[in-house]
C-alpha cells in the first residue's frame, strides 16, 4: 500500500515527478481520473479493473448511479510514468483539481491522490476539527 504525502511541483508541460516510494505502485501503467473532494485519484492497472467491474454493476436505471459513473469514468486517462519518472496530467484533470505549480501527492488504500496544497490543508483541517464518528474507527486501533 501507498502511503505519505510528498509536495512536488507540476512542470510547464503539466507532468509531475511521482515520488520515489509510490513509483513501483504505478510502473505497469495507472489511471489518472477526477476524485472525491477535488483531487485526482490515481489508480494502477490492476486496481482500476476492479473499480471498472464496481462500476459495471451500478444499476443502469438510478438516476445518481449513472451522475457518478459519469463524473468519475469520463474523467479517466491512460497514463505511464516516462524516463524521468514523470507522469503528464491532461489540462481537463488538472483544472479540475486546481493543480497549478505546487501539488502533493499523497498515498491511500490501493490508490494515490493529487491535490492542490489549499485543498489538501483543508481536507486534513476538516479532519482535525471533525473526526470521523467512533463506531467509525472501532476496529481501526487494536
Amino acid at each position: 500500500m501507498p502511503f505519505g504525502e510528498f509536495p512536488y511541483t507540476i512542470d510547464d508541460k503539466g507532468r509531475v515527478v511521482m515520488p520515489p516510494p509510490f513509483r513501483e505502485f504505478v510502473e505497469d501503467g495507472m489511471i489518472l481520473t477526477r476524485g472525491m473532494e477535488g483531487c485526482l485519484y490515481v489508480f494502477p492497472l490492476a486496481s482500476w479493473r476492479r473499480v471498472e467491474e464496481q462500476l459495471e454493476g451500478l444499476p443502469l436505471t438510478d438516476a445518481e448511479s449513472r451522475s457518478f459513473v459519469r463524473f468519475f469514468y469520463s474523467g479517466a486517462n491512460k497514463a505511464r510514468l516516462d524516463n524521468q519518472s514523470r507522469v503528464s496530467i491532461p489540462q481537463t484533470l488538472r483544472s479540475f483539481a486546481q493543480l497549478d505549480g505546487d501539488v502533493i501527492v499523497a498515498g491511500a488504500p490501493g490508490r494515490l491522490e493529487l491535490w492542490s496544497p489549499a485543498r489538501w490543508e483543508a481536507a486534513i483541517t476538516a479532519v482535525q476539527d471533525n473526526p470521523p464518528k467512533p463506531e467509525l474507527l472501532s476496529n481501526f486501533v487494536a
